[in-house]
């Protein structure tokens, strides 16, 4: 089992370029002088991961009046994530990660346990990329009830 390189406040977060739910590829750096909220699920169309996805949905506006852009990630195909956005109402990117190597970058990959099992999956996680491209925040092993509340909370929007 790997263990995590997990990323923490001022380092320079991990270039990435994947596909959304359409089929168009997005880069962290579309984002270059944004902040931007990117978080990893484990599966979309899930109870927990549904929950999660709309408390972002439902925040959007209150996070780009803010000036934040915010970005899912899972290992699901795009043609998933377009069934899970269009049931859910979900306007904003989630990208398909099937082999992990943007959630292994930023730490999101690594032993979990369940139900007495210990096996390698996506870590609930969300990390805040500053205007600059560092990570402003790293939030590991977050709880899909209530962490939008809680990241606002953290990032003083509340």
């Amino acid at each position: 089992m790997t263990t995590p390189q997990r990323l923490e406040q001022g380092d320079t977060a991990p270039a990435f370029t994947l596909d959304d739910q359409d089929g168009n590829a997005v880069s962290l750096a579309d984002f270059a002088g944004r902040r931007v909220i990117v978080y990893f699920y484990p599966a979309a169309a899930t109870p927990g991961c549904t929950t999660q996805a709309c408390d972002f949905r439902d925040n959007l506006n209150a996070f780009a009046g803010e000036g934040f852009a915010v970005v899912g990630i899972s290992p699901d195909a795009p043609a998933k994530l377009q069934k899970f956005a269009a049931a859910e109402g979900l306007t904003f990117p989630l990208l398909s990660d099937a082999d992990h190597a943007v959630a292994e970058a930023y730490g999101a990959w690594g032993e979990k346990k369940n139900y007495g099992k210990t096996y390698e999956g996506l870590i609930r996680s969300t990390v805040v990329v500053g205007r600059d491209g560092t990570v402003e925040l790293a939030q590991y092993n977050v709880r899909a009830t209530g962490h939008v509340a809680k990241l606002r909370r953290d990032l003083g929007l509340d």
